[in-house]
């Protein structure tokens, strides 16, 4: 696997050296996996905590479900979710905090309060504005592959080439980023499992993510707790899986498998739920790997 350094800010990630884990803390109502578990301030900022002391690298706070069907809300209720829980953990963790968002005033508002990478699920498409906010600061981004938003992105997508076509996406947005000056170093590339994607789809990604390394950019997936998992345990044949959820132990369990691919096959960050499992899981399969 292909190794990447970002320095910024006081902060070092060593990508591809060993697994490096974004805890994910959703302050929202209606995320898909955990929606409004820790909607309440301080079970949020709880949260966080956890996840860091449990082994999390970098900690991604959202304040909008980007779930299939999900509606946007207003850049100010954003503001008012994400804010002050990124202003209270910036203080009490040392891990790098990353805002998850594809507007510029929320993200602007986010870096200010303390956090220091800013997750874009649009690829800066929504708000181009998030490039030239991340340029100024000098800070890493993540670029995500979307068909469609998350209000159409699962209406059936098609793709001719899947892989090919993503690239050809990355190419692009990437071009675009560097053009607003980000730095070249700066820039994460996530394939968006699960956005505008069918279960073969995401199942193909995981498979064939050595196909990315030639962008030279290092990767980030984000299969946790997905629907495909769950579409996959339900299907007639497997007893006892018909009502599969997000939080349940068989997704939990098939999250792992989803990680373990993609760490082998060139991940070189995983963003997940439940960072106490995936931390051992990765700890003995990257000494497997490395022996």
């Amino acid at each position: 696997m292909k190794e990447y350094t970002i320095e910024w800010d006081g902060f070092k990630l060593n990508l591809g050296k060993s697994p490096c884990i974004m805890g994910i803390l959703n302050v929202t109502p209606d995320s898909f996996s955990d929606g409004g578990k820790f909607f309440n301030f301080e079970q949020a900022v709880t949260q966080g905590r956890k996840l860091a002391e449990q082994g999390a690298d970098i900690l991604d706070i959202g304040g909008e479900s980007s779930r299939p069907f999900a509606e946007p809300v207003s850049k100010a209720e954003e503001i008012q979710r994400v804010v002050p829980v990124i202003k209270e953990l910036s203080s009490l963790i040392d891990i790098p905090i990353s805002i998850d968002t594809v507007k510029s005033d929320v993200a602007e508002k986010a870096l200010d309060a303390g956090a220091s990478i800013i997750n874009d699920i649009s690829s800066f498409e929504k708000d181009p504005m998030v490039a030239d906010l991340a340029s100024e600061r000098g800070v890493p981004v993540v670029m995500m592959h979307m068909k469609g938003t998350p209000e159409t992105m699962q209406l059936n997508p098609e793709y001719d080439d899947l892989i090919k076509e993503i690239i050809d996406y990355f190419v692009k947005r990437v071009e675009f980023a560097l053009t607003r000056g980000i730095k070249r170093e700066n820039i994460v590339l996530d394939p968006g499992i699960g956005f505008g994607k069918t279960v073969k789809h995401n199942l193909v990604i995981l498979k064939e993510l050595s196909r990315f390394e030639k962008l030279g950019f290092p990767l980030l997936i984000g299969s946790s707790r997905k629907s495909f998992i769950q579409k996959i345990l339900s299907r007639k044949g497997n007893q006892g899986t018909e009502n599969i959820t997000p939080a349940s132990e068989e997704c939990e369990t098939g999250t792992l498998a989803s990680v373990a691919a993609a760490f082998l096959n060139g991940g070189h960050i995983v963003r997940v739920h439940d960072v106490a499992k995936v931390k051992p899981f990765l700890h003995i399969l990257d000494s497997i790997k490395s022996a």
